[in-house]
Order: C-alpha cells, then structure tokens, then sequence
C-alpha cells in the first residue's frame, strides 16, 4: 500500500533523484525555461516552487537553506536577486507546464517547464458559453425597457419613411408640373407656327390674283 507516498521515484536511488532535482532547479532558475519530460517537469515544480517562496524573503539564512537545496552559488544569487523580485506578490504557481507531444526515440511525453513571469506566452482565454435551457425562457424575452426602446426606433423609423415619401412625392409632382409647362409652351409654339403658315398662304395666293 502507498500511503503518504508522495512523488515519483523517476527509476532513481534517493540521491540520484536529488541530484537530478538540483541540477533540473539550477537550469530553469538560470534559463528561465527547460525542456524535459512531462514527468520530470512535474515533480520539478514541487522541488522549484518552495524555494521560489523563501526567496521573497532575503535574509542570510534563506540563503544558506536555498544553497543547501540547489548547491550552486550562481542559481541562488540569480534566484534572490532577479526571481524574487519579479515574482512579487504572486501567492504561488510561479511555474507552468506546457506538454509538447511525443519524444521520436522512445514516444516519452514531453514537456516546457517555465517561470509564469519570464514568459511571453499567454493563455487563451475561455469563452463563456451560454446556458442551454429546453425552456422557453425568460430570459429570452425583452424587458419593458428595451421593449420601449425599441417601439421608439420603429416610430423614428416609420417618421423618416414618411417624411423621405413626402419628400419623393413633392419631386414628382414639381417634375409634373414642369412637364404640363413645357407642353403647354410647345402647344403655343406649334399654333403661331400654323397661323404663320397660314398667313403665308393667303399672301400667295392673293399675289396670283
């Protein structure tokens, strides 16, 4: 029975899983990103994570039980004097885990493990998706305020029709009456061509007599 079995013994003796564990917490605090697998980075972030946490608070003997954890001068100055005040006041998750898909040699799972605040990398957000409900619901009906909202747009809208038809209407019948005018001038135009007509033929014949 496993109980209070915690971790992944990773096929190693407990001072090689140590060492592994050191030298993994060294190259991340150094790059700020590392490669490796899924399993490994998972139990890295339970290694990693605590020492981030006592790094928020730089005394002297933080220090020497960070350095006793990492045993590597250059990640505990790196790690006190760059991470700690980066990190803030972020209460914990100072690291993620983003899985890469299948190692080609032995199809291990792998994995990018990284410190949330040296990263360029943003999450997609969730979009909230709406409640399905087999209701008619209510909350699909209008309330008085946009019911009234919305009777004014109709009226606004029906007021301009009304006013763009009047304004048609009043241009056909200004086209209309131009056209009555014209004809009428083109009538008066025709009879005083006739009457001249006319007025030529009696001079000629009254010149035969």
């Amino acid at each position: 029975m496993r109980h209070l079995v915690k971790g992944k013994k990773l096929s190693r003796t407990a001072s090689h899983r140590k060492a592994t564990m050191q030298a993994l917490s060294c190259a991340l605090i150094k790059n700020k990103m590392i490669k490796t697998t899924v399993t490994k980075a998972k139990e890295l972030r339970r290694f990693v994570e605590p020492l981030i946490t006592k790094s928020k608070n730089d005394t002297t003997h933080n220090r020497r039980q960070a350095f006793s954890f990492l045993q590597d001068k250059e990640a505990v100055t790196i790690l006190f004097n760059e991470i700690a005040p980066e990190v803030g006041d972020r209460p914990g998750g100072y690291t993620r885990v983003l899985k890469l898909g299948f190692r080609l040699g032995d199809s291990t799972e792998m994995a990018l493990i990284e410190l949330v605040d040296f990263s360029d990398y943003e999450p997609e957000l969730k979009s909230a998706k709406k409640k399905k409900t087999r209701r008619a619901g209510k909350a699909n009906k209008p309330t008085k305020e946009e019911a009234e909202a919305a009777k004014a747009a109709e009226k606004s809208k029906a007021e301009a029709d009304k006013k763009e038809d009047s304004a048609v209407d009043s241009s056909e019948d200004v086209d209309a009456k131009e056209n009555e005018v014209k004809k009428a001038e083109e009538a008066s135009v025709k009879e005083e061509e006739g009457t001249e007509k006319k007025k030529k033929s009696e001079e000629d014949k009254t010149s035969e007599k």
